[in-house]
């Protein structure tokens, strides 16, 4: 569904004009009144349109997917963690479960996801009420109906956004002045009322946006808009997340008692998208993220990328920092502020190809071209990174920080994960489940898709809780570094086990002891539980071919004690060493996690800025 721009920036003056969110949501930045009226926007679907383009407009920008959503708020997990330095009362804090009420970066991305729910509540409001809705042409009706969905679609994305972070908040399912002289000051709703509620938003909003290819039966073009398979995937993902673990306000992580009615829902979604046809896996997981992803690519004829973000104009308000803030750096431009965890890295097998995409071990010269490899200590998520970027190509000179890439928000390989995990919680480890779960692993390992392969696939005979834990470890190879760990290990109330055991194995790591198998998933590589993993590592020191990345980058193994003399042409770095685990915040030990505590961390602090204005708005426990 990536086959043209959605051209965002020139189509949101409408929206932003007609806004006018009123005094009782002072913490959903609000916007002056102006005289373009709904019924000026709401006309007709030219102008609708541009309505809901200032809708998905919301996803974006610094406060949204474009660094703030996507890479502030996602770590640390057992995959990635956040920068090194001082805690800051910003992004450092928030990594390492230390945020406070007043942290600068809470504020603006809780208003944008606000602001999109309200954007979203005009549209959801308006677009049925248009005469053109019921009267108008097959086409005009039916390219309504298709924004209407749109509109009930970004609403329970911005909201599952926000609930996954803050937990229980404000239910705001109309335009704010529809509702401000009624409720000026609204109370906190439980998320589990607001997760039902948005189930059945989607459950309409499927029945009204079309799949991939009936797009343009409708008359509008192929882009990058929501279209029924995203619908179904989001309706899914909110199902597990409604049937999963969370943090209440008494402090407890519980989940509901009729929890498999929701994996039901999820399992049923997954299984339409499946068997609908309309969405497939590239066959090559490096040719999705380099020359798709990063390459910018205008077409994606497996319908893989199934719901991303839009992100053009090089600005703050409407583009993203990925390949820029995390991902390595080329000619010294660049953060690299997202890190693999050492023992993520050893969490592959030798021949998963998702290793070394997913892993970047090297920095950029300045020339663009030749590799520096870095230890591992200081390894970055690599799905996103400039020395890939494409169509245009980015100089290595350009101190661009805006390069236009999109953040995926979901994946069919999720879906067939999704799909695996439902149908296990409810039947057990079915031939559908293993048969899901197993395509996803043999694109990972470049194996054909469709073809049973039991150098890869997962053995038969598992029982149910095996079968979780072979999904809890498949996902995170899968979905390594795109937002999704910390809060899959939250719904499935592990996310505490998962960073103390970390914790534990990074130790080992530093004195070339034996790590240990986590408990709550599937077990490490047998060969990566050695004491002959290298404490050195030595990098080829002329360019090397891409197509080999880490493979090609090394002289020796990953694997296997590492010589002690200096290969001809290579350059050492330290690789295993006292280094992942020494005190202070420049190490991954040293700063990993290091204020999470259970029955508190599990959520953010509300703003203090947003309880400022609404009194009614109570504070997260431990806060």
């Amino acid at each position: 569904m990536n086959t043209k721009y959605f051209k965002i920036p020139a189509l949101i003056t409408a929206m932003i004009m007609l806004l006018a969110l009123g005094s009782c949501k002072k913490y959903l930045n609000q916007l002056p009144i102006t005289d373009v009226s709904t019924q000026v926007v709401f006309n007709d679907v030219a102008s609708t349109y541009k309505a809901i383009a200032g809708v998905y407009s919301r996803l974006v920008g610094d406060q949204g997917f474009g660094i703030r959503l996507s890479l502030y708020y996602t770590v640390d997990n057992d995959e990635t963690q956040g920068p090194t330095g001082a805690g800051d009362n910003d992004r450092r804090d928030i990594a390492r479960y230390a945020a406070t009420s007043g942290n600068a970066q809470l504020t603006s991305p809780f208003n944008q996801l606000f602001q999109g729910i309200e954007f979203a509540n005009v549209c959801i409001d308006n677009i049925p009420a248009m005469a053109m809705y019921t009267s108008g042409t097959d086409q005009q009706k039916k390219q309504l109906q298709r924004m209407y969905g749109e509109a009930l679609t970004l609403r329970a994305q911005f909201y599952l956004e926000a609930i996954m972070i803050w937990g229980d908040l404000p239910a705001h399912f109309t335009s704010a002045y529809n509702i401000a002289n009624a409720n000026p000051f609204p109370s906190k709703v439980d998320r589990d009322t607001l997760y039902n509620h948005l189930l059945n938003d989607l459950l309409i909003a499927e029945a009204l946006v079309p799949w991939r290819n009936e797009v343009t039966t409708i008359g509008d073009q192929v882009d990058e808009r929501i279209t029924k398979g995203a619908v179904k995937g989001l309706r899914a993902r909110i199902a597990l997340f409604r049937g999963g673990w969370s943090l209440r306000s008494n402090a407890t992580l519980q989940r509901g008692s009729d929890y498999l009615t929701y994996y039901q829902i999820a399992r049923t979604e997954c299984n339409d998208i499946i068997a609908s046809g309309q969405h497939s896996l590239n066959p090559s997981f490096k040719s999705l993220w380099k020359d798709q992803v990063n390459g910018h690519a205008v077409a994606d004829p497996n319908g893989e990328l199934m719901f991303q973000t839009s992100a053009i104009g090089l600005t703050g308000s409407e583009d993203t920092k990925l390949a820029y803030y995390n991902g390595p750096t080329v000619n010294g431009l660049g953060n690299k502020s997202i890190n693999i965890m050492p023992t993520y890295f050893y969490m592959f097998d030798s021949t998963d190809q998702r290793r070394d995409v997913t892993c970047a071990a090297y920095n950029v010269a300045a020339n663009g071209t030749t590799k520096i490899g870095q230890a591992i200590v200081a390894i970055c998520d690599g799905k996103y990174r400039r020395d890939w970027i494409t169509n245009p190509v980015i100089s290595p000179t350009n101190a661009v920080q805006y390069m236009g890439l999109k953040w995926q928000i979901l994946r069919y390989s999720d879906v067939l994960l999704m799909f695996a995990e439902a149908e296990n919680e409810i039947n057990g480890p079915t031939a559908a489940a293993y048969n899901a779960i197993n395509m996803v692993r043999r694109r990972g390992y470049g194996k054909p898709i469709g073809t049973p392969d039991a150098t890869v696939d997962i053995p038969a005979g598992l029982i149910k809780t095996d079968f979780f834990k072979a999904i809890v470890r498949e996902r995170s190879l899968e979905l390594g570094g795109e937002g999704e760990r910390k809060f899959d290990l939250l719904r499935w109330n592990l996310l505490g086990t998962a960073l103390n055991e970390t914790k534990a194995n990074l130790t080992k790591m530093s004195t070339s002891t034996v790590m240990l198998n986590p408990s709550y998933m599937g077990a490490f590589p047998a060969y990566c539980l050695t004491t002959a993993l290298p404490i050195s590592m030595y990098y080829f020191t002329t360019s090397v071919s891409d197509d080999n990345n880490i493979g090609g980058l090394w002289a020796n193994s990953l694997y296997k004690t590492a010589p002690t003399a200096t290969p001809a042409g290579t350059t050492k770095v330290v690789w295993l060493s006292t280094a992942i685990a020494t005190a202070g915040t420049t190490s991954p030990l040293g700063r990993f996690a290091t204020n999470f505590v259970s029955g508190k961390s599990e959520l953010m602090p509300i703003p203090q800025p947003a309880r400022d204005a609404n009194v009614n708005l109570t504070q997260n426990p431990g806060y």
